[in-house]
């Protein structure tokens, strides 16, 4: 059993479009290599720092993931059912090196938020002209637009002006 501590830079950026492990962020192992009749079972943990963006109001998140890896490598000449599936999920052991680039990729992408929010209750971005809505939260008069729906505009313009909510019905009848 060899055990295996040691930060390394990110190869590439690793995540989904919103929300990833930047190229060359610092990404700390953290890993036990056991030789196992099959081949290497390696199992242990990564952490790396996490930026993206709100999925709300599109601002700076930062973060940081953790998974926890537990992989097979088989050796080359293995030749036993758990090492010999079709569709080669089991990785192969080359040259005395594992190669856990793909397993790190598949982990990360399954533990990343699919939405990142810069808090729980992120009000997002105004629909009418894109502003922030936490930049109004305490403010006294809430943020909004007098907009009419275009299907409702003709009847709009058919109110007279300076007429409040009433509850009569036009034609005196109430």
């Amino acid at each position: 059993m060899i055990t295996f501590a040691e930060t390394v830079p990110s190869p590439s950026r690793i995540g989904i479009e919103l929300i990833a492990i930047p190229e060359g962020a610092p990404v700390e192992l953290d890993l036990r290599l056991e030789s196992v009749s099959e081949g290497v079972l390696v199992s242990g943990t990564m952490s790396a720092p996490t930026a993206g963006e709100c999925a709300r109001c599109l601002t700076a998140v930062a973060g940081d993931v953790e998974i926890h890896l537990t992989e097979l490598f088989a050796y080359p000449d293995s030749t036993t059912e758990a090492t010999t599936d079709d569709d080669d999920e089991v990785g192969r052991v080359i040259d005395d090196t594992v190669d856990l680039t793909q397993p790190i990729i598949d982990a990360v992408g399954m533990e990343l938020p699919f939405s990142p929010l810069c808090r729980d209750d992120c009000p997002g971005l105004c629909p009418e002209c894109g502003a922030a809505l936490a930049d109004f939260e305490n403010d006294a008069d809430p943020h909004h637009h007098d907009v009419i729906d275009p299907r409702w505009a003709k009847l709009a313009a058919m109110k007279p002006v300076g007429e409040g909510s009433s509850d009569q019905v036009p034609g005196g009848r109430e």
